[in-house]
């Protein structure tokens, strides 16, 4: 199966390690936001392939599709018709019985597209069998990420089980509602878990600048990406992962994430792999300004 530290290889501007292939491109998937729905095909195509061959490229991990939006994103790309096969992530909107058509549709289209991962939500009561038939259906050398629905008592339990199976565990950080962002308290929780785990974790979009902070549009606080960056280190290391995650002091936060040496923020990535977001621009903006890049 691919490894975090596949796909965190070096671009071309020499990306600090913490920061290598963290985000995902979910122009096409960005929920809890008032971007629903996601951007024109074209457009995210043009956009990603332009993010792909510019400065910051070493910050841009795969690009998310639905599989019920797979066929046009294949007309698009073949249109532009890009150097390399862009590394893709496969949302599973379509169930797992639609799988092995999406993945035989890729299959034949290796030209444009490089599957590097499926994602997919967990039925409420995810079980071993339904994770047997996740290993069944992807191929080995393929990552498996699974979203356990946050909120029921054994929420974590279901992390753990996921993980045991040797897929990825997805936190979802944002959403429409107040509620669909977690507390602070059950991200250090989730931190707590995920450092104990033999996978990474990945996290959806939700988190839209590097500091936590409220969205003047919706009142919604939202997590930040740094925060989770930095708590994921202190989880780590035995220190203090709330205070991290309830920061808003953006240059205490740049600062210690500065602080960490390549093999501490290595092992940071190897827990928290990646997140998604609607445009690279947007987290290099915010990087940029902290003084991290």
């Amino acid at each position: 199966m691919s490894s975090a530290v596949e796909l965190r290889a070096p671009g071309p501007r020499g990306i600090p390690p913490l920061f290598a292939r963290l985000v995902d491109d979910a122009a096409l998937f960005p929920p809890g936001t008032p971007r629903e729905v996601g951007v024109a095909v074209e457009q995210a195509v043009v956009e990603h392939l332009d993010a792909r061959a510019g400065g910051y490229a070493g910050l841009l991990g795969p690009m998310l599709c639905k599989a019920s939006r797979l066929a046009e994103l294949i007309t698009e790309l073949a249109k532009a018709r890009p150097a390399n096969p862009v590394p893709l992530s496969l949302v599973c909107d379509t169930g797992l019985g639609g799988l092995p058509k999406s993945l035989s549709i890729i299959e034949g289209r290796q030209e444009l597209l490089a599957l590097r991962m499926v994602e997919m939500p967990c039925p409420p009561d995810v079980d071993d069998v339904w994770l047997e038939r996740v290993s069944e259906f992807v191929p080995e050398d393929i990552i498996r990420v699974v979203e356990p629905r946050r909120g029921s008592e054994g929420w974590l339990e279901a992390v753990r089980r996921v993980a045991e199976h040797g897929c990825w565990p997805k936190l979802r950080t944002g959403g429409q509602t107040a509620g669909a962002i977690p507390s602070i308290e059950e991200v250090s929780d989730f931190l707590t878990m995920a450092g104990s785990l033999e996978v990474p974790f990945k996290s959806t979009t939700g988190m839209h600048t590097a500091v936590r902070a409220t969205d003047p549009d919706t009142g919604f606080t939202h997590h930040g990406f740094l925060n989770l960056l930095v708590a994921t280190a202190r989880s780590l290391s035995g220190k203090d992962v709330r205070a991290a995650l309830e920061s808003t002091d953006g240059a205490a936060l740049a600062e210690e994430a500065r602080a960490l040496s390549d093999d501490a923020a290595n092992a940071v990535r190897d827990v928290f792999s990646s997140y998604g977001a609607c445009s690279l621009k947007d987290p290099v903006a915010e990087l940029e300004g902290l003084g991290l890049l």
